[in-house]
């Protein structure tokens, strides 16, 4: 489906280049689906790609869980993931300053080579931002900062006058994709996108299509609902590679997301 077409006034606002790549990459799967792919495995990491690589837009990892991680697996699996046609979101939740973050990006796991879209936090301050976007400049690459406005886990910190805060300074900075939000409370995500407006995404963990408490302190929302509060991906994880099959699991994901996209621009 033409992007354009399908995300209306969102499609005409967004700014950042990395944001567009996301959205012609949702329309072509019909798909606002972003896999948490939480297998701590090379060897599982990439029978998720070959299982659910047509019904997601985007993986979202966490590079040092990884057992067997080595550079020559690791690149294979981004290999991988771009002829799924995937972005590659490092959930990473910087939080350090900006020189720092920077560094950070190095590395070991040299982030900066390979991620599409990293998560930040904002507490200290605008300039872990400006650290993360040079990063992704220092080896001709670009990509896009997705600060945590909200968290889904119970008893979290990030209280209304601070995502105030995080979605004011977000709003003015290019390098900021987006914000992640609380999928699981589809009032608090409602009033977050009225925050945030049309340009920047939002993005939201703790959706299942079995609603409820889960492990951990996590809580899920319905997908389809977290899309027409405002989400503009779910974040799905143990919904998907835990279940008995996880491409039709996937495939199940994507039409609930898309159906709520479709819904909304009516």
């Amino acid at each position: 489906m033409d992007p354009e077409g399908a995300w209306g006034a969102r499609w005409q606002a967004a700014s950042s280049a990395m944001a567009k790549r996301y959205m012609t990459v949702a329309a072509e799967k019909q798909s606002l689906v972003c896999l948490a792919a939480d297998r701590n495995t090379m060897a599982g990491l990439m029978d998720l790609i070959a299982a659910v690589g047509p019904h997601v837009a985007a993986l979202k990892t966490h590079v040092d869980l990884v057992d067997d991680w080595s550079p020559e697996a690791w690149g294979d699996f981004c290999k991988a993931a771009h002829e799924a046609n995937l972005l590659i979101f490092e959930d990473r939740k910087f939080a350090d300053i900006g020189g720092i973050s920077r560094a950070q990006m190095a590395g070991q796991f040299d982030i900066r080579s390979w991620s599409d879209l990293v998560t930040a936090h904002l507490i200290s301050g605008p300039d872990i931002v400006d650290g993360l976007q040079a990063g992704w400049s220092d080896v001709g690459r670009e990509g896009g900062v997705l600060l945590l406005a909200q968290m889904s886990s119970r008893g979290n910190l990030l209280n209304p006058a601070y995502t105030d805060e995080v979605v004011a300074k977000g709003q003015v900075h290019p390098g900021v994709f987006g914000f992640i939000g609380n999928g699981s409370r589809p009032g608090e995500l409602a009033a977050l996108r009225a925050n945030v407006g049309e340009e920047k995404l939002i993005w939201t963990p703790g959706v299942n299509l079995a609603v409820g408490d889960g492990a951990m302190g996590q809580r899920y929302g319905d997908p389809k609902e977290a899309v027409l509060a405002g989400s503009d991906c779910v974040i799905v994880g143990s919904g998907i590679h835990k279940a008995d099959d996880p491409a039709k699991a996937a495939k199940a994901y994507a039409e609930a997301s898309w159906a709520g996209l479709m819904e909304r621009n009516r």
